[in-house]
C-alpha cells in the first residue's frame, strides 16, 4: 500500500474529511484488509455511497486522491526542510566556541548568566573528580541523566526537557542524554532501546555544549558509544518499574482515601494485589516516590532526586533522570482499540506497549472502567479458557485475559472479553497495577505492535491466585 502512510497521517490530522477516508479504505480494500477498509467506509458516511452507489467516473475521486497524496508529500518536505533550518540556526545562535571535547558539531553555548560561585559550590580548582570548570573544559562531573522527548529535539524545533536546560543551566552538572521517541499521530512511542538523540554538557559556569546525534543532519557518534546505551537501557527499564510504583500509590489512594505506609501494602495476596510483583529497583524508589506524592497533595514541591546546584553528584533512584522525578509523570491507563484490535498502555501521549488482542465485535462493550482485581490462573491452572492472567472489568462480567486459542487474538470470537496472548497478558499482568483506568472505544491506537524484545516482569512473592471463585467471563 504505496499511498496509505499518506493517507493515514491526512486522516489523522483531517479526522473530518470524508473524502480522505473513503481513499484510505480503498487503499485497504486493494489490499485485502476489508476489515480496516470497512472501518473507513463506515468513517466516509455519504462520501462512500455517492463514488459506490452512483455513476460517477473514478477519475475523480483518484485525481483527488493524487492531489491530496501531493500535498501529504509537500508538506513532508517543508517540514524536514524548517527541521534542517531550525538546526543551522539555532547552532548558529548557541556557537559561540566549538567545544574540544565533544565529537562532530557540538557547540558551547551560554543562553544565561549564572554566578561563577553557585551557592555551595567549590572553586574551580577543587570541582569534582578534578575537572576544570571553565568554558570549553572537561564536564563539570562525569555523571551522565536522563529524559526523553519526541524526535527532532531541542534543535530541529522540537519540545525541550523541562526544566530546559539553557534556560536554567545551573541545575546541569554533568551531561544531559534526551533519547528520542517516535511520533506517530498523536502519541510518542517509548522502547527499552530509544536512541540518543542529543546531548547537553555542562563545562563550567555558565557555559553549556549541545551536540545532536541526529544522522539526518550530521554523521555524529556517541563520545561514550556502547557504555551511554547501556546507561540508556538500563534508564528505561527503571522508569518502567517507576511508572508501575507511582501508578500502584495513586490507585491505591483513590481507592482506600490513604496512602499505603509500606511496600507491603501494594503486595499483599489475593485480593489485595496491587501489583502483581516487585524488584529492587522498586523497593528502592517506593520511600522517595511516595514522598513526592503526598508533597504533590499537599501543593509543596517535591524533593525528587534534584541535582545539586554546586556540582556535586546527586544520589539516589531518581537522581538519573533530568529534574529528579520520573519520567511517567501521569498515573499508567490501558486503552483498547476495537477497530485496530489493539490494546495500550500509556501515560499521557507516550504509549508505553501496543498490543494486538481478540475481541468480541459488537459484544465488547465501550466506555470507561478500572481493573477490579488481578487473579492468576482464573481456572484453576495456567491452560484453561482464560489463561494463566485474569484481570477483572469494573461492573461487568467482562476481563482482559489469556486464552487457550491463541489463533482467536486478533479476531472478534470471544463472548466480549479481550483476549491475549500468553506472553502479552503475563507481561501486561506485571505491568498495570489493580486500580488501572480502561478505556474502550473505536479508533485512536496505531496499527504497528509495540513490543519489546525484552519483557517487563517482576518478582512474585505472594499468593495471586482465587480458588473460591470459578469466573464465568464472557
Amino acid at each position: 500500500m504505496g499511498n496509505s502512510h499518506y493517507l493515514k497521517k491526512y486522516v489523522q490530522m483531517h479526522p473530518d474529511n470524508k473524502m480522505g477516508w473513503y481513499l484510505l479504505g480503498k487503499e485497504y480494500e486493494k489490499n485485502g484488509q476489508h476489515g480496516k477498509a470497512n472501518y473507513c467506509f463506515n468513517q466516509a458516511g455519504g462520501v462512500f455511497e455517492a463514488f459506490e452507489t452512483s455513476k460517477m467516473p473514478s477519475d475523480i475521486w483518484k485525481e483527488y486522491e493524487s492531489k491530496l497524496l501531493q500535498q501529504a508529500e509537500a508538506k513532508d518536505r517543508r517540514v524536514l526542510r524548517a527541521r534542517r533550518t531550525l538546526v543551522v540556526l539555532m547552532l548558529m545562535l548557541l556557537a559561540l566556541v566549538p567545544s574540544v571535547d565533544a565529537p562532530g558539531r557540538s557547540m558551547v553555548a551560554e543562553e544565561a548568566p549564572v554566578s561563577s560561585k553557585p551557592e555551595g559550590a567549590a572553586p574551580a580548582e577543587e570541582s569534582q573528580g578534578g575537572k576544570r570548570q571553565g568554558s570549553g573544559q572537561a564536564a563539570v562531573n562525569n555523571q551522565t541523566i536522563f529524559t526523553a522527548a519526541q524526535e527532532g529535539g531541542f534543535g530541529a524545533g522540537g519540545p525541550q526537557p523541562d526544566p530546559a536546560p539553557f534556560t536554567h543551566p545551573n541545575l546541569l552538572q554533568g551531561r544531559l542524554a534526551v533519547l528520542e521517541l517516535k511520533k506517530q499521530g498523536q502519541w510518542l512511542l517509548w522502547n527499552r532501546r530509544l536512541p540518543v538523540g542529543y546531548t547537553i554538557e555542562n563545562n563550567g559556569p555558565g557555559s553549556l555544549s549541545y551536540q545532536s546525534y541526529d544522522h539526518k543532519i550530521c554523521n555524529c557518534k556517541l563520545p561514550d558509544g556502547d557504555e551511554m546505551a547501556g546507561e540508556a537501557f538500563t534508564w528505561t527499564g527503571e522508569q518502567e518499574e517507576q511508572a508501575l510504583l507511582f501508578s500502584a500509590i495513586q490507585a491505591y489512594k483513590n481507592n482506600t482515601g490513604r496512602y499505603p505506609e509500606r511496600l507491603e501494602d501494594l503486595l499483599r495476596p489475593f485480593p489485595g494485589n496491587w501489583m502483581s510483583g516487585t524488584t529492587d529497583g522498586m523497593k528502592e524508589a517506593f520511600q522517595p516516590l511516595l514522598q513526592d506524592a503526598i508533597a504533590e497533595a499537599a501543593g509543596k514541591e517535591p524533593k525528587g532526586g534534584n541535582q545539586n546546584a554546586g556540582g556535586a553528584k546527586a544520589e539516589g533512584p531518581l537522581a538519573k533522570t533530568w529534574g529528579g522525578k520520573p519520567f511517567f509523570k501521569e498515573q499508567l491507563q490501558i486503552v483498547v482499540d476495537k477497530s485496530s484490535h489493539r490494546l495500550a498502555v500509556v501515560s499521557g501521549r507516550v504509549i508505553l506497549r501496543n498490543y494486538k488482542v481478540g475481541l468480541g465485535g459488537d459484544r465488547t462493550p465501550e466506555g470507561k472502567y478500572v481493573i477490579s482485581d488481578k487473579v492468576m490462573n482464573p481456572n484453576g491452572r495456567a491452560d484453561g479458557d482464560f489463561g494463566s492472567r485474569g484481570m477483572q472489568l469494573s461492573g461487568t462480567n467482562y476481563a482482559i485475559h489469556g486464552t487457550n486459542d491463541p489463533s482467536s487474538v486478533g479476531e472478534d470470537e470471544s463472548q466480549g472479553c479481550v483476549r491475549m496472548s500468553k506472553a502479552d497478558i503475563e507481561e501486561l499482568f506485571d505491568l498495570v497495577p489493580m486500580g488501572t483506568p480502561v478505556l474502550i472505544s473505536k479508533g485512536g491506537l496505531p496499527d504497528d505492535v509495540l513490543v519489546p524484545k525484552e519483557r517487563f516482569h517482576t518478582k512474585r512473592e505472594q499468593d495471586q491466585t482465587n480458588p473460591r471463585k470459578t469466573y464465568h467471563w464472557l
